[in-house]
């Protein structure tokens, strides 16, 4: 019986600094060959799910798609991991298309940082004392004060990770929505937080700033001591992840819901 060739055969490898990761690395290289990245049409990328992360904050805005396994602590964006039947997999594989936030933060001192983030950006306490913050959404006031200690913008895809911690919902994939959460709110105690369609634009403004100095993180960029941060999707970056049939990141965000 005929076996059409597969259609993606050119993977390069890379892998967290963890031992697992670097031996599955070379084993997997010298199996299935190894190309350049640049010359790739799949990253294969071994770790856990910061080192996916990592992976595909290198390759923004254009890089190929990234398959990764899982040889690290967390895999939730991870395939499991099997050294058998790689391109088969690869090809057969479900895309998922994400699109990261991109945060504009002015420093106390009027400095200004831009930075892009695939699951959050979160606004963070850095002493004692709580957190007071004003939030707009599309140049409205929607909360004058929130006394806390943070708050965060999450993608679909980052929903499952820091928002879920934070008592954030878990959003669909292709919801088209954003989850903006506060961080253990202390006024108003009853505020949960909301869902936004994802062409909101949120800003976040630092009350009393020198006195309650405030961080924020846009997945592992951090700035200190902002004083504004603008924060809204940037759809003309579109990164792309491969997901084992089956098990397609929306079926792992979805089975998330109904997990004990």
């Amino acid at each position: 019986m005929f076996k059409a060739e597969p259609v993606m055969t050119r993977l390069a490898f890379v892998a967290s600094d963890r031992p697992e990761a670097q031996e599955a690395c070379d084993r997997l290289s010298r199996r299935y060959g190894a190309v350049a990245e640049e010359k790739a049409q799949v990253i294969v990328a071994l770790g856990g799910d910061g080192f996916m992360l990592e992976s595909l904050h290198k390759r923004i805005p254009d890089g190929p798609p990234i398959y990764g396994m899982n040889r690290g602590s967390v895999g939730f964006l991870m395939n499991e991991y099997s050294e058998d039947d790689l391109l088969e997999r690869i090809n057969a594989a479900e895309r998922a298309v994400i699109h990261p936030l991109r945060m504009k933060a002015e420093g106390l001192s009027g400095e200004a940082h831009e930075a892009l983030a695939i699951n959050e950006v979160s606004l963070l306490r850095q002493t004692r004392q709580t957190a007071k913050l004003r939030i707009s959404i599309d140049g409205k006031v929607r909360l004058a004060e929130l006394v806390c200690d943070g708050a965060l913008v999450a993608t679909p895809a980052g929903s499952t990770a820091y928002n879920l911690s934070a008592h954030g919902p878990i959003i669909p994939l292709d919801a088209r929505v954003l989850a903006l959460t506060p961080i253990s709110a202390f006024r108003p105690r009853r505020w949960r937080g909301a869902l936004l369609p994802h062409t909101a634009k949120v800003r976040f403004e630092i009350l009393e700033a020198d006195k309650r100095p405030v961080s924020a993180v846009a997945d592992n960029f951090e700035v200190r001591d902002v004083l504004k941060v603008d924060i809204a999707e940037d759809r003309a970056i579109a990164l792309t992840m491969l997901f084992d049939a089956g098990r397609s990141l929306e079926e792992r965000v979805l089975a998330e819901q109904f997990s004990a």
